[in-house]
Parts: structure tokens; sequence; C-alpha cells
């Protein structure tokens, strides 16, 4: 399983974001360019995090991007399921599991656990955490 390039860049830019101690906005040019993401590509990502209420967003000469939440209050399942949606390790791990083989398979338990450890690693890992992580 790997996450989308997408999600990958929603959480580079989302940790970038929360290394701004002060919470100054940020232009999303000056993001792309520092995290060498396509600036098209950050504009749609920014976009969907700032409807899913993870990012405040402001045009103009003076705009730019800040976290609509404390570091601590942004987890990267959070970040990951706002651009991929919900994580799906695989298809049987659904609600409604969609396989042919249904609750017989010996396989069903083992992709379902992998998911809700999974799911409750990114779940309890916020930027906070990672910010301290990445200062040691």
């Amino acid at each position: 399983m790997q996450i989308t390039r997408q999600a990958d860049y929603a959480v580079r830019a989302v940790l970038y974001l929360a290394q701004n101690k002060n919470g100054s906005r940020t232009s999303t040019s000056t993001i792309a360019k520092e995290q060498g993401i396509p600036p098209s590509f950050l504009a749609k990502i920014v976009s969907q995090l700032s409807i899913t209420g993870l990012l405040h967003t402001l045009r103009g000469a003076h705009g730019g991007v800040t976290l609509a939440r404390d570091p601590k209050d942004i987890t990267l399942l959070q970040v990951v399921e706002a651009i991929d949606g919900p994580m799906q390790l695989n298809e049987c791990v659904g609600d409604h599991g969609d396989c042919m083989f249904d609750i017989d398979c010996p396989l069903r338990s083992v992709w379902c656990h992998a998911q809700e450890e999974l799911v409750a690693r990114l779940g309890k890992t916020d930027f906070a955490q990672l910010l301290t992580t990445s200062n040691n």
C-alpha cells in the first residue's frame, strides 16, 4: 500500500506550516518552492485541506495559508484522508466488504487487523509530535 503523491505533498505542506511558530501566513508559492511541490498541484491540495477545515486561506497581496488548528490537533490520518478518502488496505475491509470469499477468507482478518493498526497509528500521530521528532 502506498499513499498517493497528493497525500504525501499534503502532509509535507501541513508539516511546513506547522513549523511556523507564530502561525504567520505563508504563500503557496513559498510552500511549493520549499517543498518541491508543483504549484498548480499544491493549489488543489490547499483547496481540499481548506474545505475539510485543516487550513485557512486568504487571497490577495497579504494573503496566504495557515493551519486552521494547533499542530497537536491535526493528525496524519486527518490529512491523508482529507486527500485520499478513508483508508482501506483492501476491498474486503470496508463496511460492505466486497470479496467473493467473504467471511470464509483466511486473509480478511489479517487485512482488517493491519488496517486497524495503521489507522490507529496515523490517528494518534499529530503534527506537534512530528515537529519534536524532526527537531531532535
